[in-house]
């Protein structure tokens, strides 16, 4: 998740052609303003300001003046915007130094761009996510969410069952779901697991057991549990646990 599979920088420029990514587009510009061009909308923006473009987007980018930014391409955030929207930089550019950093380490050596990148785009993708408006969840969502907090560490919790006692169908409830958190119910209770056993073996450190963390976490089968969590944050538990090198702020700045 959030891998950051390109990461560029356009010199003075005053247009970039039509076109789409099946990744999510993220441009801070650094100076001057422009227009981008979708099918149904113009949005302009000017310098610190950081255009985020859902994945599978047409637009095109012009400007009379010209503009320089910093364009990264991000796999698997899990952000609730349906549309393109402008957003404003942070005032002590901290976001700005994020973008350099994540440009810097992916045209870097191998081994620091496989290792630093991830927690960048983790980074990027916290900023967006505390900058989305405010928006009303619906009771059905808020329920669905309620149910999954408070039963995510049970390994017989059953959200299958759950769903059909609510008067609507899953595949309904899902789509809801999703449009309303980014994710639909199963990627939120599976996310919410994994995140709790990064926490867990980040403060027990030599003590107790990955099968032990997976049950604990609400994973039945501890090498299901081993294969996820290495999908999401790129090392096996074992590992994870056995570097101690995430303590437990480095693991909440990650998720």
């Amino acid at each position: 998740m959030y891998s950051i599979v390109y990461a560029g920088r356009h010199p003075l420029t005053t247009g970039v052609n039509r076109h789409m990514h099946n990744t999510w587009e993220l441009i801070y510009c650094t100076s001057g303003s422009g227009t981008l061009t979708f099918d149904d909308r113009l949005l302009s923006y000017t310098e610190n300001d950081v255009a985020v473009i859902p994945p599978r987007t047409p637009h095109s980018n012009s400007s009379d003046e010209g503009f320089t930014n910093v364009h990264l391409n991000i796999s698997d955030m899990p952000l609730a915007y349906a549309e393109p929207v402008i957003i404003r930089a942070d005032a002590n550019g901290f976001l700005l130094d994020a973008f350099n950093a994540a440009h810097y380490y992916y045209t870097g050596s191998a081994d620091l761009r496989a290792a630093l990148l991830p927690l960048y785009g983790q980074i990027i993708a916290a900023f967006l996510k505390a900058s989305q408006p405010a928006a009303s969840r619906s009771g059905v969502v808020l329920a669905i969410e309620k149910n999954i907090l408070s039963n995510y560490a049970d390994c017989a919790y059953d959200l299958h069952a759950f769903l059909r006692t609510l008067p609507f169908s899953p595949e309904y409830l899902t789509r809801l779901f999703k449009r309303e958190t980014g994710m639909t119910p199963f990627q939120y209770l599976k996310s919410r697991r994994l995140e709790n056993a990064a926490d867990l073996l980040a403060v027990t450190v030599g003590r107790g057991n990955v099968s032990e963390t997976a049950r604990l976490c609400g994973f039945s089968d501890p090498l299901y549990f081993s294969r996820q969590f290495r999908k999401k944050y790129g090392v096996s538990p074992s590992e994870f646990k056995a570097d101690g090198a995430l303590d437990g702020d480095s693991v909440k700045t990650m998720l």
